[in-house]
């Protein structure tokens, strides 16, 4: 037998009932700041986008055919090649008392030879692997292994969680960490629990913002299709 769906048909809050928005139905939405692409749709003037393209080619970016919704970012064919996007508004940071969490699920071509990061970043990471972000916390596979690792680091002090995942070819992943607003960080991959960090290290005085980063590990072109980014924090 079906079970009934539990109705409220006064709607439901979060905040108090005598506040502004304590009369409206639905869940006030300005008690989280978040960025979320399901990547149904694609706006480069979102980004600010890096490339280094040796081959003579140029790295695109573009949304792929895929169930839900998908961004392909491909490379050109030479060794170091790579395609970095930061969302061009540095809108999130590290605070005390503010919650803050980050996901992103994707997949790439080659888990070996390619180096690839997501995560949070300070806007000068345009060459993350060249130069190693000064302030963020995000997720990274070095070229040559398929160790998927977590960074946390401020004014180029890090805090590093090896070999929490593999990676694997064309295999979707999911990445998320989430920040108590207090004294730690939690790494889950695929929706499990792999690593607290002690935010030591925790970039708070700087802004950041969302990143997504791939780079041939050999000279033949790498892709990465990224299904969902997601950034959230309290107000």
């Amino acid at each position: 037998m079906a079970t009934k769906p539990t109705r409220f048909p006064n709607g439901l809050s979060n905040v108090n009932p005598e506040s502004f928005w304590g009369s409206f139905g639905a869940m006030s939405p300005t008690k989280y700041h978040q960025y979320f692409n399901d990547f149904n749709a694609f706006a480069a003037g979102d980004w600010t986008i890096t490339t280094v393209e040796a081959g003579g080619g140029s790295a695109s970016e573009a949304v792929t055919d895929k169930l839900g919704g998908a961004l392909l970012l491909t490379n050109d064919a030479a060794d170091n090649d790579y395609d970095n996007l930061i969302l061009a508004g540095e809108g999130f940071q590290f605070t005390a008392g503010k919650k803050l969490w980050f996901e992103a699920k994707l997949q790439v071509s080659d888990a070996t030879e390619s180096d690839v990061f997501v995560g949070l970043a300070i806007k000068t990471a345009t060459d993350p692997v060249g130069t190693a972000p000064t302030d963020g916390a995000f997720f990274r596979k070095d070229d040559g292994d398929t160790d998927v690792d977590f960074v946390v680091t401020k004014d180029s002090t890090a805090t590093t969680s090896t070999e929490l995942a593999t990676l694997a070819d064309a295999t979707d992943i999911t990445l998320s960490f989430y920040y108590n607003g207090v004294d730690n960080i939690a790494v889950w991959v695929n929706g499990g629990l792999v690593d607290n960090v002690a935010v030591t290290n925790i970039p708070d005085d700087e802004l950041i913002a969302p990143m997504m980063h791939i780079q041939n590990g050999a000279a033949a072109a790498k892709t990465m299709t990224v299904d969902y980014i997601l950034a959230a924090q309290e107000r």
